[in-house]
């Protein structure tokens, strides 16, 4: 038997022919696919290798906004140029729809680049052997502003690559927002927001036809059509845009006669509300955030500048003057007047930042942390007499001294002698940390002992103004002590944290109600005499040489300070708080939305039996005359001579001089000291309880 053929029958020659096509034609599908699969894959790896370089945009000029996003000052990126980032969703409609139109009608449909133009622009070239209609998308403008290029059409190649990159990776807002961040309008300027600002003024969240004719024509030759350099040039292309926008339909033909009436613009310097402050938080801003909130109030700032200004002109051409207003609830700072004018002698130098004395202005809070220990009460009688605290002997300003004084009227006259006091039982260096405890730091002369002293309570330390302010925000809340803030995020968080207490809210008050009763600078009627006007709490201060006048206060939810002087430190003829700084205070509570003060509750006019008057420690004798260490000139010795007047405090007190008694003068029971010669000399007094004090000092003759 013949055998048969292995694997069944075979096909027909035709069938078997049409299984050999199909298997081929599967086998160019799949390698197809595998080729398409593998330029996919080169392209995803070349795009992730090579991405466009986007850091150009983020490297934009930092802007300080104020609180309700009202301008106040951009800082220009490192090149010196003013790149302002783009905000669609402020900046006029009607000028984005006319740009998109002009520029890149179908820029909302293609995918970075447009083949209709790609195919009109070629076809004309080769018509006309030229160049003469572009086929540039705004997303390719983009991409060359990115990374410049010259003008080949390597470079055009290289663009249109970018632009399919940059539509993969961003929408198309992004993209239009882009472009108007980087397009240039000529000189350092880039972007509509640099362009508008400079040029008109303004933001471009509402701009005329002609306006906007004008930032259309201008990036596409920004040099040659700059309205400040090349004025005819730059109202010839405005006309032409018009012209299209006539064409197109966007404007009537009378809106285009009107729009070409308009006057070109001269380039302005942009705006700078707040300028030391502004700048200082721009300078903050994180890349990623075109613009930072503060919590300045633009229109409070504009009214406060220019009266800064003129105060500063009128006190002399040295001068300038500084002002902060916080508002309490949040403390949120809501005008910070740095210096009197740039223009003016140290203008460009922050007065609030500068450490200056605060004059009297920390008397209120030596009083405050005496009421707080029970130390004191507002009318606890207190002396102010001529004192010697070792070798500090402080005077009242005016060299007069008024006896027994209430702790209030010593606080509401300002008087030295009865704060100087309190601060000795207060203790300077609880005083000090105290202060510390609340963030504010307080600057000694180089000089200085390491322990803080007395002259605390007279402006002998330095301090700033934004500290100051901090402290009188303090007093205005309770007592409770929180940092300033700066930014609207900072605001929002403020009256949800604790905070520092500084002192008890009843202290705090009691001070607040002390204050309320100085009385008011020349020219001003008292609070509750008017109606009306808000009820102000304020402290003034100046320091040695008049060098600083200050005042501080409190008035509805804000605490003010301000500041007059010199920028250099030098000495002023007899300018004092009072009379240089406390009218500008007024005048800046005018300006503030603070309601009228509602009827107070009479305070009680005495003060505990138990601090009717100031308690002294019971820690023996106090010498005063001749304080230890000290060397004295003596015009005459011997028993003839008119002799030492020996002074101390204490009860029944006895005197030795080198161990033996003085015998007191019979006629003043005063303790006088007739020593014999020039020398060494140790003094001793004693009291009715044995406790003692003593000094050694040296007696010199007349020369």
């Amino acid at each position: 038997m013949r055998g048969r053929r292995r694997g069944g029958p075979r096909l027909p020659p035709e069938l078997e022919e049409k299984a050999h096509r199909d298997q081929a034609r599967i086998r160019r599908i799949v390698h197809g696919l595998l080729v398409l699969l593998a330029l996919e894959t080169a392209v995803f790896a070349l795009d992730a290798a090579f991405p466009p370089n986007l850091g150009r945009a983020e490297r934009s000029s930092p802007v300080a906004l104020d609180r309700r996003g009202a301008w106040l000052r951009a800082l220009p990126v490192e090149d010196g140029r003013w790149r302002i980032r783009a905000d669609l969703d402020r900046t006029d409609p009607a000028f984005l729809k006319r740009l998109v139109r002009i520029e890149d009608s179908r820029f909302w449909l293609h995918p970075g680049v447009d083949p209709l133009s790609v195919i009109r622009a070629t076809g004309s070239a080769i018509i006309r052997g030229r160049a003469t209609s572009g086929a540039s998308t705004l997303t390719m403008q983009t991409a060359r502003l990115l990374e410049p290029h010259p003008r080949t059409l390597g470079a055009k190649v290289v663009e249109m690559v970018r632009a399919l990159q940059i539509e993969a990776r961003l929408s198309k807002r992004q993209i239009l927002a882009l472009y108007l961040t980087l397009t240039p309008y000529g000189g350092n300027l880039e972007g509509v927001r640099a362009a508008s600002l400079s040029y008109f003024g303004h933001e471009p969240q509402t701009l005329t036809n002609g306006e906007q004719a004008l930032l259309i024509a201008l990036p596409q030759s920004p040099e040659v059509r700059r309205p400040d350099r090349k004025p005819e040039a730059a109202r010839t292309a405005r006309r032409a845009v018009l012209d299209k926008l006539v064409k197109s339909g966007a404007i009537s033909m009378a809106e285009s006669v009107e729009a070409e009436t308009e006057l070109l613009p001269q380039r302005s310097p942009f705006p700078a509300l707040a300028w030391h402050v502004s700048g200082q938080l721009a300078r903050q801003a994180p890349l990623s955030q075109a613009s930072i909130v503060s919590t300045l109030d633009a229109a409070l700032q504009t009214r406060l500048e220019p009266l800064a200004a003129r105060v500063a002109r009128a006190q002399g051409p040295e001068d300038t003057a500084a002002i902060l207003v916080v508002e309490i609830p949040t403390r949120a700072v809501r005008a910070a007047v740095a210096s009197g004018g740039l223009e003016r002698p140290g203008g460009w130098i922050d007065m609030t930042r500068a450490v200056r004395s605060p004059g009297s202005t920390l008397k209120p809070f030596i009083y405050g942390m005496a009421f707080d220990e029970g130390l004191a009460a507002p009318d606890t009688i207190l002396e102010d007499a001529p004192k010697r605290f070792g070798d500090y002997q402080p005077e009242n300003f005016d060299r007069v001294f008024h006896g027994r004084v209430t702790a209030r009227e010593a606080l509401t006259h300002s008087l030295n002698m009865p704060a100087v006091e309190l601060l000795a039982k207060v203790d300077p260096s609880t005083f000090e940390a105290r202060l510390a405890g609340a963030g504010v730091t307080l600057v000694r002369p180089a000089r200085a002992t390491r322990m803080p002293g007395l002259a605390l309570a007279l402006g002998g330390a330095g301090i700033t103004l934004r500290d100051l302010a901090t402290l009188y925000a303090a007093l205005g809340d309770g007592g409770v002590a929180k940092p300033l803030a700066w930014t609207e995020a900072e605001a929002a968080s403020r009256p949800g944290q604790g905070g520092r207490r500084l002192m008890r809210r009843e202290a705090a008050q009691q001070v607040l109600d002390i204050l309320r009763e100085t009385p008011p600078p020349a020219g001003v009627t008292a609070a509750p005499l008017t109606r009306g006007r808000p009820l102000m709490a304020f402290k003034t201060g100046t320091s040695y040489g008049f060098r600083d006048a200050v005042s501080a206060g409190i008035v509805g939810r804000y605490a003010i300070v301000v500041w007059t002087g010199r920028a250099d430190g030098g000495a002023r003829g007899g300018l004092t708080g009072r009379d240089a700084a406390l009218p500008l205070l007024f005048e800046t509570a005018d300006l503030l939305d603070a309601p009228p003060s509602a009827p107070r509750p009479i305070a009680p006019k005495k003060a505990p039996d138990a601090l009717a008057t100031l308690q002294k420690p019971d820690v023996g004798p106090h010498l005063i005359f001749p304080p230890d260490g000290a060397t004295v000139r003596v015009e005459a010795f011997g028993p003839r001579s008119r002799g030492l007047v020996l002074a101390a405090v204490g009860e029944d007190l006895s005197w030795y001089v080198e161990g033996q008694p003085l015998a007191r003068d019979p006629v003043s029971r005063r303790a006088i000291w007739r020593p014999s010669g020039p020398g060494f000399y140790r003094l001793t007094v004693v009291d009715g309880q044995g406790r003692k004090a003593t000094s050694q000092v040296r007696l010199v003759g007349q020369p």
